[in-house]
C-alpha cells in the first residue's frame, strides 16, 4: 500500500474513532476538561494542526515521518511505561531510558495533536504523572562527577534536555488534562523541576555555554506551556542578584561565569559571531541549535513582539546555513575543538533546525535540498512548510562554497577558514579558544576530499553514552591529549602546548585574520597570524589552494614562518590517514617504539623511526580509500623527521592508534616549514591497477624570506616552475610591490603573487 494512501486510511479511522468517543462522552469533557485555552501553542499550534490534517496524505517526506514516528511510539506504548529510579552514568540503563522516555513523550503529544487519537495523550499523561510522584523524592543524582548534579540524570544538562522535550508534550496534551491533572503536574514536577535547574543550580543556570542555554531553554519552555511569565524572565534573563565565584570552573576547566552574562538573549549575544559560527565548534553548535531554535520557534509563536528571529541581525537564522557550510560533502561536520568524528546534519536537531530556518527565514529553497537528503520532517508547523516546499518543486541546491566565518560575538576574534576546490576541503582554524570546550591549537588545520578526512583532526577523547568507556563522559586523555597542541596540524614550541594548555591564558587571545582571498578558484589563499600562544614568538601560516590545468586535482601549498626572540625548538605534526607507501629518506625504525615525551600530550605519543635530514626535500606518499596522496617538505640539514603513533602511555586501549609525521628544527630562532599536500591518483582493487600513483612535484624551494616577504619556488615534474610571493606585513588589497629575487623582478598589486618562471 502506498505511503499517501496509508496515511488517509490511518487518518480516516481515527478520526471517526474520535468522533464516536467525542460525542458519546461529550457531556463529561465539557465539565471536566476546560475549554481551549490556547494550546497547542509552542511548536505545534492550533492553525498549523489544522493545515496539516488538510494535507495529510500528500505531502510524502511528512507522511513517511509520520509512519515512522507512529510505529516507533507505538512500539513504546506497546512496552509500557518504565520510569526507574535514577542511578546510572550515560549509557547506563537508567540514563538511556529517562532519555528515551523524554524523546517518545515528545512525539507522543505531536501524535495526539495530529492524529487525534487519545492513547497518546493518555502515554503522555500517565508517564508525567508517574514522574510527579517520583520527583518530589528524588535527591541529587547519585553520581557525583558533574560540577551541576541533576536528579533524573548525573547532570542538570540532562535534566535540562529532559524538560525541553516534555514541555512540548505537556503543551500538546494540555487541553486533554483536567484542571486538577495539571495543577498536580505543575505544582510537584514542572515548577519545582524548573527552580531546581536554576534557583538550586545557578553555576549551571546563569553563564554563557551550551549547558546554560538547555537550562535557560528548559524553564523557557515550561514556563510558555504554563504561561508563566515570571519564570519566562528568569530563562529571557537569567537569576538576577545571585553572586558566582568568577574564578569557578566546570568540570572540564572552563570558567563557569567570569564575565556575569546571564540568560537565554546573554547566549545568542556572546558565542556566536554575526556570521552565525557558534564559538564552541560545529559539535556544539549542532547540540545548542536544538534549544536555540526550538525555543526562538516557541517564542515566535506566543510572544511575537520579542521578535527572536530577528535578534543580532537573525543570527539564529545564519547559524543554520553557518552549520552546513562546517560540514563536510557527506554533511558530517567538521572537527574543531571538542568533536565527535561523524556526527552531521542527519542528526534530529539539525532536521528540527533546517526545518525552523525554512519556515521562519524566508523560505530559503536551498535548505529544501539539505532536507531532501534529510529525508524526514519535524512533525510540527515548520516540518509542514518544508515538505509542502519540496512537494512544489521549490527545492534548490545547497552549494557549499569557500567562506570566512568570523568568531567572537563582534566577529573580531578571528575566523575559521573552509577552502573548497575540486573534491577537497580545507579547514583552517584561526579562532578565539572556543570556551571549555577548545582546543590548544591555533593555525591548525585538516583536510578533507569528497567527505573523507585525509589529514585528521583528532577530535575528542570520548566514546560518547557508551557505558563502558568512562560512562560515556569524557575521559582523561581528552585532557591529557585530545586538547594538546601536539594532537593537531600545528606548530609546537619546546614540547609545550600553546598558552602552556592553560584554560585561563588561552581563553584571553585569538589568532588574526590576514587574507582570505577566494575569488579566484585557480588560487585560494587563506593566511592568519598568532602573536600570544608562545610569549615572544609569533606565528604566520599561509595556505594555498592551487589548481593546475595540468592536474585532475590541485594541491595544497602550506608556509608556516616562525619569529622568536630565543632559540627554540619546534615541532611541525602531519597526521596523514592511511598507509604508508613510500619516502624519500631513509630512516631507522625502532625495534622497540619509545614515548616521544612525557607531558602536553608527547607522553601519548610512540616514536617509531626517525631519520636526519641533509637539507633536501623529504616526500612521504600514502594511500588512503584507494586514493594515493604525497606530502612533500622543505628540510635544513640536520632537522629531524619523527615517524610515530598515538597510543603511549594509554592502559585501557582509549585512544585510536594513528600515524603522524614530526618534522622537527632544534635551535632554531626563526625557522621557516614549507610543505606541499597532493591528491594525485588512484588504486581499484578490482582491476588491481595503480594510477598516477606517485607525486607530481619534483621540488619545493624557499627562494626568498625576509620579515617583508616570502617566495616559494615550486618545480613540477613536468618542467614547469611555479612561484608564490606573500607579503608579510602589508595584506593592503591596494598595495603595490615590487622584489628582485636571482636578478629576476616581481611586481604586483595587493598580498600575494602566483605566477609561472618562463
Amino acid at each position: 500500500m502506498k505511503i499517501s494512501k496509508l496515511i488517509k486510511t490511518s487518518f480516516c479511522l481515527v478520526l471517526i474513532g474520535t468522533f464516536f468517543v467525542s460525542c458519546k462522552e461529550q457531556p463529561k469533557l465539557e465539565t471536566s476538561r476546560t475549554s481551549n485555552s490556547g494550546h497547542p501553542s509552542l511548536i505545534l499550534t492550533q492553525q498549523g494542526v489544522k493545515d496539516i490534517k488538510a494535507n495529510l496524505g500528500n505531502i510524502p517526506v511528512f507522511d513517511k515521518s509520520l509512519i515512522t514516528t507512529q510505529k516507533e511510539v507505538d512500539a513504546e506504548i506497546k512496552k509500557g511505561i518504565d520510569v526507574p529510579i535514577p542511578k546510572d552514568y550515560s549509557g547506563g540503563y537508567t540514563h538511556e531510558r529517562h532519555k528515551r522516555n523524554f524523546v517518545v513523550l515528545q512525539k507522543a503529544g505531536a501524535l495526539y495533536q495530529i492524529l487525534g487519537d487519545e492513547k497518546y495523550a493518555n502515554y503522555v499523561k500517565d508517564m508525567l504523572m508517574q514522574y510527579a510522584k517520583m520527583y518530589p523524592t528524588l535527591p541529587v543524582h547519585p553520581k557525583p562527577r558533574s560540577y551541576a548534579r541533576g536528579k533524573l540524570f548525573w547532570q542538570c544538562l540532562n535534566d535540562s534536555n529532559w524538560l525541553v522535550y516534555t514541555s512540548q508534550a505537556y503543551d500538546c496534551i494540555y487541553d486533554f488534562l483536567t484542571e486538577e491533572e495539571r495543577n498536580i503536574l505543575e505544582t510537584d514536577l514542572f515548577k519545582p523541576f524548573a527552580d531546581f535547574i536554576s534557583k538550586e543550580n545557578p553555576q549551571f543556570f546563569n553563564r554563557v555555554h551550551n549547558h546554560s542555554t538547555w537550562g535557560n531553554v528548559a524553564v523557557g519552555m515550561i514556563a510558555l506551556a504554563m504561561d508563566d511569565d515570571s519564570l519566562l524572565q528568569r530563562a529571557l534573563y537569567g537569576l538576577k542578584d545571585v553572586q558566582i565565584n568568577p574564578n569557578a570552573k566546570d568540570n572540564d576547566g572552563g570558567f563557569i561565569n567570569k564575565d556575569g552574562k546571564i540568560g537565554f538573549f546573554a547566549n545568542l549575544d556572546e558565542p556566536f559571531s554575526p556570521d552565525g559560527y557558534f564559538t564552541e565548534g560545529p559539535y556544539y553548535q549542532r547540540y545548542a541549535s536544538y534549544p536555540f531554535l526550538i525555543f526562538a520557534q516557541a517564542l515566535q509563536n506566543k510572544k511575537p513582539e520579542l521578535k527572536v528571529f530577528q535578534y543580532k541581525d537573525s543570527v539564529l537564522l545564519k547559524s543554520v546555513t553557518a552549520l552546513i557550510n562546517l560540514s563536510d560533502a557527506d554533511g558530517e561536520f567538521f572537527l574543531l575543538n571538542d568533536a565527535q568524528k561523524g556526527m552531521s546534519y542527519y542528526t534530529s536537531a539539525l532536521v528540527s533546525a533546517v526545518d525552523i530556518a525554512y519556515h521562519f527565514g524566508g523560505n530559503n529553497p536551498e535548505l529544501l535540498s539539505i532536507a531532501e537528503k534529510q529525508e524526514k520532517v519535524a512533525l510540527d508547523d515548520a516540518g509542514l512548510a518544508v515538505a509542502l516546499g519540496i512537494k512544489e518543486g521549490k527545492t534548490k541546491p545547497f552549494v557549499k562554497k569557500s567562506i570566512e566565518l568570523s568568531d567572537g560575538p563582534n566577529g573580531d576574534q578571528g575566523a575559521v577558514g573552509i577552502v573548497r576546490s575540486s573534491g577537497l576541503e580545507l579547514v583552517f582554524k584561526y579562532t578565539a579558544h572556543g570556551l571549555s570546550h577548545g582546543h590548544f591549537d591555533k593555525l591548525s588545520y585538516s583536510l578533507f576530499e569528497e567527505g573523507d578526512e585525509v589529514v585528521q583532526d583528532y577530535g575528542l577523547a570520548r566514546f560518547v553514552n557508551i557505558e563502558q568507556k568512562g560512562g560515556g563522559n569524557y575521559l582523561k586523555e581528552n585532557k591529557t591529549w585530545a586538547k594538546q597542541t601536539i594532537a593537531h596540524n600545528t606548530l609546537v614550541q619546546n614540547e609545550v602546548s600553546h598558552f602552556e594548555g592553560k584554560y585561563d591564558i588561552g581563553s584571553q587571545y585569538h589568532s588574526n585574520k590576514y587574507i582570505f582571498s577566494v575569488e579566484n578558484e585557480n588560487l585560494q589563499v587563506a593566511s592568519a597570524k598568532e602573536e600570544n600562544a608562545y610569549p615572544g614568538t609569533k606565528l604566520h601560516r599561509t595556505m594555498v589552494f592551487i589548481k593546475d590545468a595540468d592536474y585532475n586535482k590541485p594541491y595544497l601549498l602550506d608556509i608556516m614562518r616562525v619569529t622568536s626572540k630565543n632559540y627554540n625548538q619546534y615541532d611541525l605534526p602531519f597526521y596523514y590517514l592511511g598507509h604508508i607507501m613510500q619516502t624519500s629518506f631513509e630512516y631507522s625504525k625502532l625495534n622497540r617504539p619509545e614515548v616521544l615525551g612525557t607531558k602536553s600530550g608527547y607522553q601519548h605519543l610512540y616514536k617509531e623511526a626517525s631519520a636526519t635530514t641533509n637539507g633536501e626535500n623529504i616526500k612521504l606518499n600514502w594511500l588512503h580509500n584507494n586514493k594515493f596522496y604525497s606530502y612533500s617538505a622543505i628540510t635544513s640539514k640536520d632537522d629531524e623527521v619523527i615517524l610515530g603513533r598515538i597510543g603511549a602511555n594509554d592502559p585501557e586501549y582509549n585512544l585510536r592508534n594513528e600515524p603522524t609525521l614530526i618534522l622537527r628544527k632544534k635551535n632554531a630562532k626563526d625557522a621557516l616549514f614549507v610543505s606541499t599536500v597532493e591528491s594525485h591518483g588512484t588504486y581499484n582493487p578490482v582491476t588491481e591497477l595503480a594510477v598516477n600513483a606517485y607525486s607530481n612535484i619534483k621540488n619545493i624551494d624557499v627562494l626568498y624570506n625576509s620579515n617583508a616577504y616570502t617566495a616559494v619556488k615550486i618545480e613540477m615534474k613536468n618542467g614547469k616552475i611555479k612561484v608564490f610571493i606573500i607579503s608579510n606585513e602589508n595584506n593592503d588589497e591596494d598595495a603595490e610591490h615590487k622584489l628582485t629575487i636571482n636578478n629576476k623582478d616581481y611586481t604586483w598589486k595587493g598580498s600575494y603573487i602566483f605566477t609561472e618562471n618562463k
